[in-house]
């Protein structure tokens, strides 16, 4: 059996989760489950369809951090629900989703899927650091884009793409990156920052979409290099130079904010699918309904323990 490490991107999963199953899934004592037994439902395809070694379920500590806001006071300020002064601002998640949080969270616990999360930081920077400092292959499996920008073939690191759904999975590597945007993993923060990302609150560069950007990347290599060429006045058309002239104070700070963060210090974590407790597991179905998602996922763990 080869080892492969799987990153999830947990609320990435659980939210396509709470609006890809009825709610009408409910526990016994009537709150919706719906994402949680979405969520066994993915991790037993994931599994099966990948066969990690290791799964760890990366967690937003802190979904919007103070030092991204400080940068970019746009980021992320449409999804706020409640600011909170001196800790994480209240992320707006619908209710039915919200009281299911706990019972995901005990069900990682049963599965034996460690929850890693860190201060300041989103999931995206933990799997970054996992990624990073792994010795073995890498699967990450994310909805996000932004996250592209970690696949290395060179290290085995792949991105597991849920955005068309699960039944339409894309692995992204190198060469699917080159084909899908013209530019390496390598590229593709300096891409995302100057396309920008509404769903984030990144404005991008004013005028400069993905073609323009790639066709610059191509040119210049990185935005370094595009913003020495458009200082100089060369490798560019003027209107092109304008936009990127114009855009000085925002690329200032914004690779900051979209580069994922590869170095937090993580404690060791033992990642390595065990066996599984099948009376907890019974229980866990049992108190609140999940049917026959938990032997799904717990026969899908089992193969691979």
């Amino acid at each position: 059996m080869t080892d492969r490490l799987m990153l999830l991107d947990t609320a990435s999963l659980y939210f396509r989760a709470y609006y890809g199953v009825p709610d009408t899934v409910k526990a016994p004592d009537g709150r919706p489950v719906n994402a949680a037994r979405g969520l066994l439902d993915m991790i037993a395809k994931l599994v099966t369809t990948y066969e990690p070694t290791h799964v760890v379920a990366c967690w937003d500590d802190d979904w919007r951090p103070q030092w991204r806001v400080d940068l970019i006071p746009s980021y992320k300020a449409h999804r706020v629900a409640e600011v909170v002064p001196g800790s994480p601002d209240v992320e707006e998640v619908p209710d039915p989703l919200e009281v299911q949080i706990p019972v995901i969270r005990e069900a990682l616990g049963v599965l034996g899927i460690p929850i890693v999360g860190a201060a300041e930081h989103e999931a995206d920077d933990v799997i970054g650091t996992l990624a990073t400092r792994s010795t073995i292959p890498v699967d990450v499996v994310t909805g996000d884009r932004d996250l592209f920008q970690l696949v290395d073939d060179a290290r085995d690191v792949r991105v597991v793409y849920t955005g068309r759904g699960m039944s339409n999975l894309e692995v992204l590597t190198d060469a699917i990156v080159q084909q899908k945007y013209g530019i390496s993993p390598r590229q593709y923060a300096d891409f995302a920052v100057m396309r920008g990302d509404a769903s984030d609150g990144l404005p991008g560069v004013a005028g400069v979409g993905e073609k323009t950007a790639t066709t610059l990347l191509t040119a210049h290599g990185d935005l370094s290099g595009i913003r020495a060429a458009a200082a100089a006045g060369e490798g560019m058309s003027a209107g092109v130079r304008a936009k990127i002239l114009a855009a000085d104070g925002y690329l200032d700070v914004a690779p900051t904010v979209v580069e994922v963060v590869r170095t937090i210090p993580l404690p060791d974590i033992d990642a390595r699918i065990r066996p599984i407790d099948e009376d907890a597991a019974r229980a866990l179905s049992d108190t609140w309904s999940l049917g026959t998602a938990v032997h799904r996922a717990v026969t899908a763990l089992t193969a691979r323990a």
